[in-house]
Parts: structure tokens; sequence; C-alpha cells
């Protein structure tokens, strides 16, 4: 008899919905010591190329306090949408309708559905985002390395006229490629990269330290941000949809990793000497500084224009940011 009712719990329990024991919400999971990507993939009944292309994963790795989106069952409350639904639990109600067999977006109190969460888009390491997908997915990320600056920086070339709106992977490959076969670094050098439309790209891991010519001080405790464009006064003109990324992502980092924007905090390659990799803020000869991240990048760059325009920028987008949060 005992085994008989064990048996039956144990069906019970196998065929029940799905709730995550993440501490906020029911479709994130929290990675624990053990954790392997095959083992939380079958805990939630989905693969591990689903699990990796819905959160944006580069690599197998797993970190401890990391956390992932997953499948789960929700019971539509009173009021509930379609939409605030799928905006909720990181899905679309197009995902939501397909998974489910529904045919309209009428959901009624009481009702069940798994939620799946929605596939990035993703090309090799390369992640796209908006600039608000890029918010929920690195609060998601746990990074183990000292974070202590943000590097700001412009491609030169690319410059605007190789955007034509679409081929944000296509450009990534060709930086990707130069600095990989001209350059000799292992990867791409920059672990992000925004747009002139306001995309944002994670293309190095957030993991590794970046590599390129502003020096290993910088490097060992940064992450780099690259803005495609020139600009230096007189050629390219930032979009709006490009400062507000810029500006955006930049308070993101800087929250996640409890920064306060200062000339410490968040610099540009203009302040570092190319010969030793030293800080000269802007004391640096011509000869030996690039004009990077731009001669007209929010107002100029030196460290009185920064501290002028950028930084209470950032400053009031975090201020924003965090009511958001609370």
């Amino acid at each position: 008899m005992k085994i008989r009712i064990a048996l039956i719990i144990g069906v019970i329990f196998l065929f029940s919905p799905i709730y995550t024991s993440a501490d906020s919400y029911e479709n994130t999971y929290v990675i624990q010591a053990g954790d392997t990507l095959p083992g939380v993939a079958k805990r939630f009944h989905t693969t591990v190329d689903d699990l990796k292309v819905t959160n944006g994963l580069q690599s197998d790795l797993l970190v401890v306090g990391q956390k992932l989106w997953v499948p789960f069952s929700y019971e539509v409350a009173s009021g509930d949408t379609l939409k605030e639904i799928a905006a909720r639990f990181h899905s679309t109600p197009e995902q939501i309708k397909r998974t489910n067999g529904l045919s309209g977006e009428q959901v009624v109190p009481g009702q069940v559905l798994k939620i799946v969460p929605k596939k990035m888009n993703m090309h090799g390491e390369h992640l796209l985002m908006t600039k608000e997908e890029f918010k929920d997915w690195i609060m998601n990320q746990k990074i183990k390395r000292k974070i202590t600056l943000i590097q700001q920086h412009h491609t030169w070339v690319p410059d605007y006229s190789r955007f034509n709106g679409s081929n944000h992977f296509v450009l990534l490959t060709g930086m990707e490629n130069y600095h990989k076969n001209t350059m000799g670094w292992k990867h791409i050098a920059q672990n992000i990269t925004t747009f002139p439309d306001g995309k944002v790209a994670v293309s190095r891991p957030l993991y590794i330290a970046p590599e390129g010519t502003i020096g290993n001080k910088a490097n060992s405790v940064g992450i780099a941000i690259e803005h495609l464009g020139n600009f230096d006064i007189g050629h390219d003109v930032m979009t709006k949809e490009h400062s507000d990324t810029i500006i955006y992502v930049n308070a993101v980092l800087s929250l996640k990793f409890g920064l306060t924007p200062s000339i410490d905090s968040i610099s540009y390659h203009h302040w570092w000497d190319l010969r030793n990799g030293e800080r000269v803020l802007d004391k640096g000869p011509d000869y030996n500084v690039k004009t990077c991240p731009g001669t007209g990048f929010f107002g100029g760059n030196s460290t009185t224009s920064a501290q002028k325009y950028l930084y209470p920028l950032i400053t009031r987008k975090m201020d924003e940011l965090r009511k958001e949060m609370d």
C-alpha cells in the first residue's frame, strides 16, 4: 500500500505544472552549486539549445547565482491580458499562443498557460538586443571578475555610412575577423557594441576582459563599449536613438557593478597613453593618444566634457531605472 501511494504521488509530481524555485519570478531559476545545462534543461523539460538561445548564453558555463529564464506554468489571474503576461515573463503573445494552441488573445481567470521564454537574437557569440532587453539580460548575469571601469570607444571604421539598419551581425563579424586575423586578438576586442538604431550587442563574453590598444591596466578591470560611428567633429552626427542607448547602457552597467559615474569609472580611450597604457586624462600629447570616442562625443572627449555632459545624463537615468526596478 505504501509503495502504491508513493507511486501515485510520484506520478502526480511528474505531471504537475512546473514552478521554479527562484526568489523573485516564477519563470527564473537561480543556478546552484553542481548545476549543469543538461541538468537544468531536463528539470524544466526543455533542451540545452533552447536554454542557450532564450538566455543569450555564449557558452555552457554556469555560475552560482546566475539566473536563467525557464518554461513554467502560469494560472491566469483576474485582469490579466496575454500581452501583459508575455511582457512580465520574458515571452511574446505569439509564443504563448503557439505553445498553448490559442487561436486568439483572450484568456480567462483560472486558465493554466505554459509560458516559454522568447528566443533571443543570436549569431554565433553575438547577441543583439534592445536596450531594455539588455537591462533584463545583464541583471540575470553573475560576473565573477572585478569590474570597476566602463570604457567608451567609437569604432571610427565602420561608421554610420556602413550601417543600413539591418546589418548588425555583418558589421560585428567584420570587426571580429579584423581583430582576430589582423590584430591577433583571441576574440572581437570589445564586450559591447551600440548601434545608430539604438540596438546593443554583446559579443565578447563579459567574464572575459577586453583586448585593445587602451592597455592592460584599463582592460583588466574593464568592460569595453564600442559605439559604432566616427564621432570626431565634422563626421557622424549621433542619432537620438544611439545617444539614448549609450546613456542607458552605461546607467545599467553602473547599477549592475555599483559604480558612480566619474572619470574613475566611465573612461574615454582618449585619456590613455598608447605607448604604456597609463591614464593621462587630458594631458596626453596628440601623438600619444587617440581622439576616441571622438572630439564630438557628448560635447567632446575631454574630462570636462564628460563631467558636464555625459555623467549627469547617466546619473539621471540611473535614478529613473532604480525607481522602475524597485
